[in-house]
């Protein structure tokens, strides 16, 4: 499936808790893998493993039951929770326009064989399979419970802009805590993760950086739909003008 099939996801996915959990049958299973042998990273040179696994698989506290989920493992260094972000939601709209449902499952974990299987860090979880009685997909963007543009930009919405950040604005987050900041122009989009105070590091520290790929991919997305030139880098100005409460992470230019 190419990129540009999953962009009007973004305005209709959303988080399927309730599986039919009947395994998917092999045809679907090897078109899965091969989506995910084709995942896009944010960071090259972070080496990465994704596995499926069963419901078995999966120690059951917190967990909502699915008969398949995609464990994310990663070598652990700078970027690498953003990059999980970034490449699981590329299956998160992937898993939306074939037909089924997913959800990132934040605090399960898989059990020790599975851990001990990998060399990697293991990431999180997301769950997916066929949705039992709920219905799959949003049929309105009121559907959604997000912050407005004003509260999540300062950047002037011309030139097509509005179209890429309400791409990031509808972006999924832990708890919906949308912890992101976007400012620049029309030639480069900076974005900035929330500082959390005490009480929200303790909560959300592990997914903050994670919800921050989320919102970046479908920035990215969003910009190849409507056909521009663009690349995630690392901007100078964007690190010296951080919003207060918030710290730099990357950069969107577009050319």
């Amino acid at each position: 499936m190419l990129q540009a099939d999953l962009y009007p996801q973004i305005f209709k996915r959303k988080s399927i808790r309730d599986y039919d959990l009947t395994p998917l049958d092999g045809a679907v299973l090897e078109n899965i893998v091969e989506q995910i042998n084709n995942l896009e990273p944010l960071y090259a040179d972070i080496e990465v493993n994704l596995k499926i696994i069963s419901a078995e698989e999966v120690n059951p506290r917190m967990m909502k039951k699915a008969p398949h989920y995609v464990a994310f493992f990663s070598e652990n260094k700078e970027g690498y929770k953003t990059n999980a972000g970034f490449m699981l939601q590329q299956m998160d709209l992937f898993f939306s326009a074939k037909g089924l449902g997913s959800c990132w499952q934040g605090i399960p974990k898989p059990k020790k064989h599975v851990l001990e299987s990998s060399d990697l860090e293991f990431v999180i979880l997301m769950a997916f399979g066929r949705t039992k009685v709920q219905q799959l997909h949003r049929t309105s963007n009121l559907e959604f419970k997000r912050k407005p543009l004003s509260k999540i930009s300062d950047m002037e919405t011309e030139g097509g802009l509005d179209e890429l950040l309400e791409a990031a604005r509808l972006a999924p987050s832990a708890t919906n805590s949308q912890p992101w900041f976007f400012k620049g122009d029309k030639h480069v989009i900076h974005a900035y993760v929330v500082k959390p105070n005490i009480l929200r590091a303790i909560m959300l520290k592990k997914y903050i950086l994670i919800d921050m790929g989320i919102a970046l991919y479908h920035l990215k997305l969003a910009a190849e739909h409507f056909g521009k030139t663009n690349q995630i880098i690392f901007h100078e100005t964007g690190s010296e003008s951080s919003p207060r409460g918030y710290e730099y992470v990357a950069s969107l230019r577009i050319d």
